[in-house]
């Protein structure tokens, strides 16, 4: 049996989701991808879309370089949802297409959303609750409850509910450019 060597088990660097095993958004595992029929030992599990079955079925390298949309049209996020629909910052074709057809996305409760400023999209960094809010900036928590729509009376209570794994959850990104925190919540 031939041994790896360290490059082959070191996963490709996503310029736009920096820590895909930390975000929950690729997991070890032995399971072979459907794109280059090898078990690399790694497996992505978010949000794919695709007129093909691929759910926890493609490896990081096959997302990475490009493969698992060339062969199979795999989105990992809708275009239309970089920028929240126009919503945030306008960001370049070649930005789009890296976000939506080479960058691991994440499982959100509703339609995923990429948050997008200073003309760039922002690195995604991790599904989190109310307790996880507390370990970022404070200015994570002030985007996230003006994105929740609520009023001064909903609000407190809203934002206490956030739960990562249970929902609602709140989806924490951080501009490449001026280091802004945004993102959104959603519930299921």
């Amino acid at each position: 049996m031939r041994r790896k060597n360290v490059s082959e088990l070191l996963l490709p660097t996503f310029k736009y989701h920096p820590d895909p095993i930390s975000s929950g958004s690729i997991v070890a595992s032995g399971v072979k991808c459907k794109a280059c029929n090898q078990s690399r030992g790694f497996m992505y599990i978010g949000a794919v879309y695709s007129s093909h079955e691929l759910d926890d079925a493609l490896c990081p390298w096959c997302i990475f370089d490009g493969t698992a949309h060339r062969l199979f049209g795999a989105e990992f996020i809708d275009p239309k949802a970089v920028g929240d629909y126009g919503r945030w910052d306008a960001v370049p074709g070649s930005v789009m297409d890296e976000v939506c057809f080479r960058t691991p996305s994440f499982n959100g409760w509703q339609q995923e959303r990429w948050f997008t400023h200073c003309g760039d999209a922002a690195e995604f960094i991790a599904p989190v609750g109310s307790a996880e809010l507390q370990n970022f900036d404070s200015s994570l928590y002030k985007a996230i409850a003006e994105e929740s729509g609520f009023s001064t009376d909903e609000l407190a209570q809203y934002m206490k509910s956030l739960d990562r794994d249970s929902g609602p959850t709140a989806y924490a990104f951080c501009c490449r450019v001026c280091g802004t925190w945004g993102g959104y919540s959603d519930t299921h």
